[in-house]
Parts: C-alpha cells; structure tokens; sequence
C-alpha cells in the first residue's frame, strides 16, 4: 500500500475484491468497505497465500479510512507514517508449546557423615580383601582397628514429607560404595568400585545409579535401618553367625536389621 504514482501498475479495488472473495468464498466484502482515501492507491505485489495475508490487508484498509484525503496527501504525512498504520494493523500469530511430560525426578546429594555400623550383637564391620566383603565380626583388644569407617553421603528425595533420608555408603578413603543388584530371585549386597564419585551427586529416581542408595530410617537414639531403594522392603542386615558377609533381607526373617550409629 503506496501513494498513488503513475508509473507502477496498479490492481484495481474491484480485482483486489474478486481476490478477496476467491480466497475465501463465504466472505463478502463491499466495495465501499475497500474504498481507498483520495491519494492513496493499493498494489498487491504477491498473491496472498493464506487468510491471515488477506486479513492485514482489510484491516490496513479499515484503519486508513480514518485519514482523510487532506492528511494522507500533505507534507507532513511520510512514508514512516503510512509504515506505522501497517505495522499497527498486523495480526500476530502466537503459538504456544507445553511440554509432553516432567523431567524424571532426581536424588541431589547435599552432606556427608562419617559413621561405623554396629549391630545388635555388638558385632563391627569388617573388610574382607580377599573377597572383598564386609564381614560383621565380634571384635575383641586390639582388633578394635580393623573396625571400618564409611563416608554416609545425604540426599535431598524428589518427593519431600518421608521420615526416612535417602543415602550413600561408602568405606573411608576408598571408592568402594555399597550396592544392590539382583542375583538370580534375590537382591544381593555387593561393593562396587565408582571410579567418578562427583556423578553421585545427582541420581536419577529411574535409574542405574539408585542401586547406590538407601533410605535410612531412625527408630531410636542412634538406631537405625538401611533400605535399599532400588529393591522396596529389603534392608542392610547382618547373619546371626559371627564373621559372615554383610547381606540383605526381609522383614521378618533371623538377621539383625537394626544398627547403631
């Protein structure tokens, strides 16, 4: 939409209303609605492709009728004039994207203590190189040193309001973690190597990685169980034998479940 001039071919109003109506059929537009202000003249440079096109341009033309011919063709009125009316006339398109699904919740490590497990036996665990066990044994004198010390990292759970506190459990000055896997029906406790310690410090609440945690549930003055997250309803226990490996089970069964810290 221009000024008028007299070397540019012009589409005629009633062409442009032929278009109008041929692109959309169930609209009709009178001419008098399309009339443009004395000095201006309208050329259409392309076809419309859709309706949205067709509808700027009515709503341009709408807007221009408020100008009378005296304004249009004065000094004063500029081509930035005739730009801002258009600009003004635009219909915006807004499109609006929702995410399908949340990210996966996720553990966040936030601390850590330091703490040795005992259980109701008096029993302290020891480390097994050999087999790379812990053992729960009744130290006595001087073995008291072979007692382990583990480094209980503290998570921040996805979900807030639980009583028990998901955690990690690794011997002092080593990279060696308690972790649950299933060996044949059973889950079984193992000591597993992590060699990146820093990707524990986020774990995923659907992932590998929660065979490393364990939601830890005081019942008393430093009593507490260890639960293994990955496998509901099996604990940390030790056997009633002396000297046998740490294990887990369930329940109700004859291994000591409950330790103090």
């Amino acid at each position: 939409m221009k000024r008028a001039s007299p070397d540019r071919q012009l589409l005629p109003e009633l062409q442009l209303l032929q278009l109008l109506q041929l692109l959309q059929p169930s609209c009709r537009f009178p001419s008098t609605h399309l009339k443009m202000p004395e000095g201006l003249d309208l050329e259409v440079s392309h076809h419309p492709l859709t309706m949205k096109c067709v509808a700027n341009l009515v709503i341009a033309m709408q807007r221009l009728k408020g100008h009378g011919p005296e304004s249009v063709l004065s000094t004063g009125f500029r081509d930035e004039h005739l730009l801002s009316i258009m600009l003004e006339s635009l219909v915006e398109e807004q499109e609006v994207f929702e995410r399908s699904s949340a990210p996966p919740p996720h553990f966040s490590r936030t601390g850590r203590l330091h703490c040795s497990l005992t259980d109701g036996q008096k029993r302290s665990l020891v480390l097994v190189q050999s087999s790379m066990e812990l053992h729960a044994m009744l130290l006595q004198g001087g073995s008291s040193s072979r007692r382990v010390h583990l480094n209980m990292s503290t998570y921040v759970r996805p979900v807030a309001g639980a009583e028990a506190r998901p955690v990690a459990l690794c011997i002092k000055d080593t990279n060696l973690y308690l972790s649950c896997h299933k060996d044949g029906e059973e889950p079984a406790l193992h000591l597993e190597v992590v060699k990146d310690k820093a990707s524990l410090q986020r774990i995923g609440a659907e992932s590998e990685q929660l065979r490393f945690l364990f939601y830890r549930r005081d019942s008393g003055v430093n009593l507490s169980t260890l639960a293994s997250a990955r496998f509901p309803g099996w604990y940390i226990s030790t056997a009633p034998q002396d000297n046998r490996p740490l294990l887990l089970s369930q329940e109700g069964s004859d291994c000591e479940l409950t330790f103090i810290m």
